[in-house]
């Protein structure tokens, strides 16, 4: 397993870092799932070298930390556990009541990468912060990282203090984190942590076409907001997307690697990208993951699937948020205009956007 520095800490993470949304048995995103299973898919990934595990109390109302904890007891020695405060306890006292019942439910002394899992557009961040310092100087977290910051609101924290990581929603069909916010985390020496490096089964050949996609899983903007669970508005890029998934899958026939696997060794290759979030419902899905950490793609393959996917990152534009139309990631009125582009000609490096 490779494993690469986390922001400045000097801690060694594994490129692959398993995310335990998935491993909460009563969250209703996931259907049927099994906690024997879900202990499995941590221990299944220890084996095969993942030392790094992310979770939130969102995740399952706090179920996937007490899987979490529960699977590393005896194992804990050498993983780092990164935790999140919820949007809803970002006032300093509410910040700490919800950092002590994190620890419990991980069984833990401390949080090593402990994010802000939304930044508040209602209260002013220096608060959380001083919070975050505190629970840092007392031990209670080793590092402090945020998640969903958009170019915006990560400038207010830089001025603040420093942030490890930034948690982002980034995969082959979802780059728009590479407008504002990568050149940032490059500067900065701020790792990206990428979530849904897989873009919920897409670039895994789940899904042939958006038609097989159940509706719960085609929220996001890259779906039309026809579908029942979308609250975007937005026309989405369905046909361009599953063009995109279809090359992908050539791609990595005629290459022999796996489609998840690929997609996940992309996002590997990509500036400021120290981890991929990769979620695991049993054994079987977690030794998979772990095995992209060891796939050494040439640049020219690189090269191509960054090209396969330049249309559906210029529709996208540069509003990272996957569900809302207006990006809950930045400052009101900032970047929150509309994001996708108008006009052809906008390459992958700079799509244009209409006024809103």
């Amino acid at each position: 397993m490779q494993n690469r520095e986390l922001g400045t800490t000097g801690l060694k993470v594994s490129a692959v870092c398993q995310g335990t949304w998935s491993v909460a048995t009563r969250d209703t995103f996931w259907d049927h799932q099994d906690r024997a299973d879900s202990i499995a898919s941590i221990h299944a990934s220890l084996d095969a070298g993942v030392n790094f595990f992310d979770t939130a109390p969102a995740y399952g109302n706090g179920e996937s930390e007490e899987i979490l904890g529960e699977a590393l007891a005896g194992r804990r020695d050498g993983v780092v556990v990164a935790s999140k405060a919820p949007p809803a306890d970002m006032e300093p006292d509410r910040l700490r009541a919800s950092c002590e019942r994190s620890l419990r439910a991980l069984r833990t002394d401390t949080i090593d990468l402990y994010q802000i899992h939304w930044p508040s557009k209602t209260l002013p961040l220096e608060p959380t912060w001083r919070a975050l310092e505190a629970l840092r100087a007392e031990g209670k977290i080793r590092h402090i990282g945020v998640s969903n910051f958009g170019a915006g609101f990560l400038r207010r924290q830089l001025a603040l203090g420093r942030a490890e990581s930034n948690q982002l929603p980034y995969s082959l069909l979802w780059r728009g984190a590479e407008f504002d916010i990568q050149p940032l985390c490059v500067e900065h020496r701020m790792g990206i942590l990428c979530y849904s490096p897989i873009a919920q089964g897409l670039l895994a050949g789940t899904f042939a076409s958006a038609a097989e996609v159940p509706d719960k899983r085609a929220r996001t903007r890259l779906f039309s907001s026809a579908r029942t669970m979308t609250r975007h508005g937005e026309p989405g890029c369905e046909a361009e997307a599953f063009a995109a998934v279809a090359a992908i899958r050539d791609l990595a026939r005629d290459a022999g690697i796996p489609m998840g696997r690929l997609s996940l060794a992309w996002l590997l290759r990509q500036p400021a990208v120290t981890s991929v979030v990769a979620g695991a419902r049993n054994a079987a899905q977690a030794a998979d993951n772990a095995a992209a950490a060891d796939l050494d793609l040439d640049d020219a393959l690189v090269a191509e699937l960054s090209r396969i996917t330049a249309p559906v990152k210029r529709l996208m534009g540069r509003n990272v948020d996957p569900w809302e139309h207006v990006s809950r990631m930045e400052p009101e009125g900032e970047g929150n205009r509309e994001s996708a582009p108008v006009g052809t000609g906008a390459d992958e490096g700079g799509a244009r956007r209409r006024n809103a």
